[in-house]
């Protein structure tokens, strides 16, 4: 689901939409898909209610007709933004994941081992004190992170 490339060390985005956007982008030269495509599904999803789920962490995702498989994509920002998170606090970690649209369950499934993932203070402590993207990936694939 994540790759070593698709981790992001310092994204600069000055507001929820750049940050979107900027991921788009990166996400369209990984998987192939049109970057307005990627863009519209995010911010589709972020109408139906915001996907900053707190702490600093924002999980936006969606579902793509074209897409093969599921595709996950890391940013830790150089500075926190305002997400519109539930508990109103800036947010500067992101983990964007997209699915296929016949996905199903497997979509929650990874939904759900993100955000497990990511309710750890530990870890999320060692993320925002890791600046090179080969940390961050070793951060967030390590085994006992996904025990939880």
């Amino acid at each position: 689901m994540l790759s070593p490339e698709n981790v992001i060390a310092n994204l600069r985005a000055s507001s929820k939409k750049q940050a979107l956007h900027e991921l788009a982008r990166r996400a369209a030269e990984q998987t192939g898909l049109h970057e307005r495509a990627i863009f519209d599904v995010l911010l589709e999803r972020e109408r139906l209610g915001t996907t900053g789920v707190g702490n600093g962490i924002a999980i936006p995702h969606g579902k793509l007709a074209d897409l093969k498989r599921l595709y996950g994509l890391f940013a830790r920002l150089d500075q926190p933004i305002d997400f519109d998170s539930i508990d109103e606090q800036p947010v500067d970690l992101i983990f964007l994941l997209l699915a296929p649209e016949s996905a199903g369950a497997d979509h929650l499934k990874a939904l759900a081992r993100v955000s497990r993932l990511l309710r750890d203070r530990a870890t999320c402590e060692k993320l925002r004190g890791a600046d090179q993207p080969a940390a961050l990936y070793a951060l967030l694939t390590e085994p006992t992170a996904h025990a939880a």
